[in-house]
């Protein structure tokens, strides 16, 4: 009987050990450098990777992700196509930030401010050059194919910034020796006299992203707004929609139900239902569904409450007797009183305001909203556009009063009375204990939700009027896109987007549908974080009081142009914070 010519094979194989032993002769063999030498100048074969976050070690997911990746690039090496075989690490941003002060001990922005910005900056940059150096060696050991950076050379660059990050220094590049300062070299990794992978942080990814936002500028996209929005009062952030779509978790709240005193109608109160009690400070309005069902409900003899007829079994405590049935079209244009419209806050807003007739002050009333249901509460909701995102926008519909009580770190501001400086997570008592005094409570029972909270540090978000910068996605159009003219196209970008899509091969292909969807649904983008480890936005606005003019800069070299000063601090520095800070562009 001839001899096999493959080994034996144990009954229990140490696969581990087989691992290593392809990957010692890969080594050894330097068969990926051979594959590279093999493919050069072949067909080209263009592979983007999406970066995990160099923030903390690999997880079972990203190995995963990884091989997947792996697979599709060593199946067209198969086909002998010439492949760049560079992969990334996303650098910036919260995930880092939280890390950092974890470490640190710190809670709030403030820590970061008083240990100093240019000191908590170079601990995220060497925290990113740490796992980028784990996360490396992890892929390596998985056996996925890149042109990878040494490890250690990863690690030796991160102990040289916290020595000093401008120090010059020589590296070794793919074509030759780099000599740069630390922090520029750092900056200077992934592109092609560096070679490695790439890191969000570089200087070049900075840079363009300028020049991206100059172009929406030039297009009209770019602008500053005023919104409400969801917050981490932790972070002291505002979150894009897609972010708070990541952090919603069960979250028990008080179920609070009080009164809207109608004062056409004496002795009569709308029942209105909330679990954020804290937004009860800057209500202004009541909205009902017109076409829905409503019953007027006696108790004791003396008091009467709107409640909607769905919701009459659970809304309405104790025993009760209906009295009368209507559409919500019949409340609508009723005005009522509430426990805190003597707040100067409230005062003044109302002051500053107009009624349903264009005439001055403000008085709250019944509106109409279409969104209005039956599944909870009362089927009579509260509106406080300061105090929520769809209310923001009914508001600015119907041209409310925005009353907003929070700042960064979500305690009421000034003229809240005794609810000043209170931190509004933790305020139902007190606001239950306002109610009561006042005759505006009448039940409270806790309620178990779906609710957004930051999906970095799992604080719960709060929803804050905020001065922000935002990148219109531009307009919906009422219409088939097949039918949209060049020009409609042209002025709205989410439109651009969906014809990008269009050319992408989809697997599996409802990813396109998903993708379109997500398009028409989406907000306009929020791009302002008010951080310090991220990308620094190059806008600059007049300072002066009555000017409301601003550039936006394209680049490193044209910043160097337009300044009038503090340039010198960005030189041999990476374009963040501090730095960035200390460059005065003059007013145009």
């Amino acid at each position: 009987m001839s001899q096999s010519p493959f080994p034996a094979v144990a009954a229990q194989p140490d696969l581990a050990a087989q691992e290593h032993r392809t990957l010692d002769f890969w080594r050894a063999r330097s068969i990926f450098a051979k594959l590279r030498a093999q493919n050069a100048g072949h067909e080209h074969w263009s592979f983007v990777d999406g970066p995990i976050t160099a923030n903390n070690p690999m997880g079972v997911h990203h190995a995963w992700g990884r091989t997947y990746k792996d697979s599709f690039n060593r199946y067209h090496a198969m086909l002998g196509k010439e492949l760049r075989w560079q992969q990334g690490f996303d650098c910036q941003g919260l995930w880092v930030e939280v890390n950092v002060e974890r470490e640190l001990g710190f809670t709030s922005k403030k820590d970061i401010e008083t240990f100093g910005i240019a000191e908590f900056v170079r601990l995220c940059k060497q925290r990113v050059l740490t796992y980028a150096a784990v996360q490396t060696e992890q892929s390596i050991r998985l056996g996925y194919w890149m042109d990878w950076n040494d490890p250690h050379e990863l690690r030796r660059l991160r102990d040289l910034l916290e020595q000093d990050p401008s120090q010059v220094i020589t590296v070794e590049g793919p074509d030759g020796l780099v000599t740069d300062t630390v922090e520029m070299v750092v900056g200077r990794l992934g592109l092609p006299e560096v070679g490695g992978s790439y890191f969000t942080f570089s200087n070049e990814n900075n840079d363009l992203i300028w020049a991206f936002l100059a172009e929406c500028d030039r297009r009209g996209w770019l602008y500053r707004g005023i919104d409400s929005m969801p917050w981490c009062t932790r972070c002291g952030t505002g979150m894009s929609q897609m972010e708070m779509n990541e952090g919603y978790s069960d979250r028990e709240d008080p179920g609070l139900t009080v009164r809207f005193k109608l004062v056409e109608r004496p002795g009569e109160s709308l029942l209105v239902w909330t679990t954020t009690p804290w937004t009860m400070t800057a209500n202004v309005a009541a909205a009902v569904h017109p076409d829905l069902d409503y019953v007027l409900v006696e108790q004791g003899g003396e008091e009467r409450f709107w409640v909607g007829k769905v919701a009459l079994k659970t809304a309405v405590q104790g025993d009760f007797k209906v009295v009368d049935t209507q559409k919500g079209s019949f409340l609508l244009g009723l005005h009522y009183t509430f426990a805190f419209d003597d707040l100067p806050v409230a005062q003044e807003a109302f002051a500053g305001g107009v009624d349903e007739t264009g005439q001055a002050p403000y008085r709250h009333r019944i509106i109409e909203w279409s969104e209005v249901g039956e599944d909870e509460g009362t089927s009579i909701v509260h509106i406080a556009p300061g105090g929520g995102a769809e209310d923001f926008q009914l508001g600015k519909q119907l041209q409310l009063p925005v009353i907003a009580p929070l700042d960064e770190a979500g305690h009421y501001v000034k003229g809240f009375g005794k609810f000043e400086g209170l931190d509004a997570a933790g305020v139902a008592a007190e606001i239950i204990e306002e109610l009561e005094a006042l005759d505006f409570y009448y039940h409270l029972e806790p309620y178990t939700h779906r609710y957004p909270h930051c999906w970095r540090c799992g604080t719960a978000l709060l929803f804050r009027v905020v001065d922000e910068w935002y990148i219109s996605m531009g307009e919906v159009y009422d219409q088939p896109r097949e039918t949209l003219t060049e020009e409609q196209v042209e002025a709205s970008l989410r439109y651009q987007i969906m014809e990008l899509v269009d050319h992408i091969e989809w697997y599996p292909s409802f990813g396109h549908d998903r993708e379109i969807d997500w398009l028409f649904t989406m907000g306009d983008w929020m791009i302002s974080k008010k951080r310090y480890w991220g990308l620094a936005l190059p806008i600059w606005e007049c300072t002066a009081e009555d000017c409301e003019s601003y550039q936006v800069i394209g680049g490193r070299e044209e910043l160097s142009e337009a300044a009038s000063s503090g340039f010198e601090a960005l030189e041999g520095r990476s374009p963040h914070r501090p730095w960035v800070d200390e460059v005065v562009v003059p007013c145009r």
